[in-house]
């Protein structure tokens, strides 16, 4: 994944949730990774997979029972 890839996707996350806030920083330790943050709050990952030559993106978010009450 590089900065591009990062901009791409950082804006269609912003377009696609309607939210000027969510952005996308490089994993310092995994270069097929992107943080995902909401503001100032890191609400997941993003993982770049590339299977037969066709990219894709899969974004993990865990959501901790506590975090509903």
């Amino acid at each position: 994944m590089n900065n591009n890839d990062i901009e791409k996707i950082q804006s269609y996350l912003q377009k696609k949730f309607n939210n000027s806030e969510i952005n996308l920083k490089l994993s310092k330790s995994d270069c097929d990774m992107a943080e995902v943050y909401i503001a100032n709050e890191f609400i997941g990952t993003l993982y770049r997979d590339e299977d037969d030559g066709e990219v894709s993106y899969d974004f993990n978010m865990s959501i901790i029972d506590i975090d509903l009450v």
